[in-house]
Order: structure tokens, then C-alpha cells, then sequence
């Protein structure tokens, strides 16, 4: 029995322990390679959520920085409005101030010509005109200093 054990150790008990330690060896790398495949995802997902944050930090600079942006737009818009409404009433204005004084210049000339003709009128005289001119600068005169 001696030699079946011999012949059994070596072609079959033998044989199997090394196929069991070859066994043993990959179920052993499979493990540290899965270990190690696992740290690696864990590096990735933790890089991925770092370009995230980034990305999210980044784009709301954007966003901070497209409304500050904006507002400067508005208000240089809202002076420019204000300036350009400032120009229209200050040119309506003096529109205005040279249409009265044309006018004020208007009516003197014509209160001076219907006080002519009434002076001419009431003392029956026809006037020269030498004294229409004057009695024209006076009314003039006194209608500019009321």
C-alpha cells in the first residue's frame, strides 16, 4: 500500500494540491485586484466630484459676474437716459424762453403801433414820424419795465 499512497501522492494528491495553490494565488490576486479596482473608482468618483464642485464654484462666478455686468449696463443706460431727458427739457426750455421773448418783442412792437395810432386818433393830429418812433420807444420802455 506503500507504493499506492507514493503513486497517489505524486500523480493525484500532488497534482491537486498544486492546482488547489494555483487556485488559492488567483482567488488571492482577484481579491487584491478588486481591492484595488476599488480604491481606484473611489479616486475617481472623488476627482469627478472635485471638477464638479469646480465646475459649479466656476460657473456661478460666471453668473455673479454676468449679473454685476448687467447692472453696470443698466445703470451707464440710466444715466444715459437720464442725460439724453436732462438735454430735452434744457432745449425745451430755451426753445421756450426765446419763442416768449419773441413774443414779448412781438407784442411791445404792437401795443406800440395800436398806441400810435390811438395817440393819433384821440388828439386828431396825424403824428410825424419823428414822434410816432418816440412815443413807440416809450410805451416800449414803460412795457419793459413793468
Amino acid at each position: 500500500m506503500n507504493s499506492l499512497a507514493m503513486a497517489l501522492k505524486k500523480f493525484a494528491y500532488g497534482p491537486i494540491l498544486k492546482v488547489l495553490a494555483e487556485r488559492r494565488q488567483k482567488i488571492a490576486e482577484g481579491l487584491a485586484n478588486a481591492e484595488q479596482i476599488k480604491k481606484e473608482l473611489a479616486n475617481a468618483q472623488a476627482k469627478a466630484q472635485e471638477l464638479l464642485n469646480q465646475a459649479s464654484a466656476q460657473g456661478n462666478k460666471l453668473i455673479e459676474e454676468a449679473r454685476q455686468s448687467a447692472a453696470r449696463v443698466l445703470e451707464q443706460e440710466s444715466q444715459k437716459a437720464a442725460a439724453a431727458a436732462n438735454d430735452i427739457i434744457t432745449k425745451a426750455r430755451q426753445a421756450s424762453e426765446a419763442e416768449l421773448a419773441r413774443m414779448k418783442a412781438e407784442l411791445r412792437k404792437e401795443v406800440g403801433r395800436l398806441v400810435v395810432a390811438t395817440s393819433a386818433k384821440v388828439t386828431g393830429n396825424i403824428l410825424t414820424a419823428e414822434q410816432q418812433t418816440r412815443l413807440a420807444e416809450d410805451t416800449a420802455k414803460q412795457l419793459a419795465s413793468n
